[in-house]
């Protein structure tokens, strides 16, 4: 059974997904404080503090791991860059989300952490469908999910951005293992 299969260390080209720690708290404040970074998903606060990072390591770490998965995203020099998870809403599917702390955009760290990733859900996860979405304003995001194999759905929906406070256009995307 899946859930019985513990969060791993995976490696991409140049990152590293592995489960989340306490300590990753300090450096998650600083980079998800960032309203940039923030107004990008749909759950993380602006302002954002320890407290949140702690409580949502805290919440990942004691989560179903047959329903949700978190892994911090860590550089070749042991940087933590972000999170990347898998989380059940009320569709047919998990959803995979992420996000990256300013310093590590546009290198092509999330291609290649999706990709990863993807591969480990479907072949020892055992997911064969999972769907994605990304603001409609940040095409960054959408040419990520592409690169990483998901196909857009058609469906745009206003999905609520906590940090912005309000909803966004969101371009639905799903993979197909």
């Amino acid at each position: 059974m899946s859930a019985e299969i513990p969060t791993p260390i995976l490696h991409a080209a140049r990152t590293r997904l592995r489960p989340l720690k306490i300590a990753d708290s300090t450096a998650m404040t600083t980079m998800a404080s960032d309203f940039d970074v923030a107004r990008m998903t749909t759950s993380i606060p602006h302002p954002f503090s320890t407290e949140v990072a702690l409580d949502f390591i805290e919440r990942m770490m004691a989560a179903d791991l047959e329903r949700d998965r978190a892994f911090g995203i860590e550089t070749r020099d042991g940087d933590f860059a972000g999170v990347l998870g898998f989380h059940h809403r009320d569709g047919p599917a998990p959803e995979m989300g992420y996000w990256l702390g300013r310093p590590f955009w546009g290198q092509g760290l999330m291609t290649e952490t999706a990709r990863t990733a993807l591969e480990w859900a479907r072949d020892v996860w055992g997911k064969d469908y999972l769907v994605s979405g990304h603001f409609a304003d940040n095409p960054a995001s959408g040419r990520v999910l592409c690169k990483a194999g998901f196909l857009y759905t058609g469906d745009v929906v206003l999905r609520h951005s906590v940090a912005r406070g309000e909803a966004a256009m969101t371009r639905m995307m799903s993979w197909g293992a």
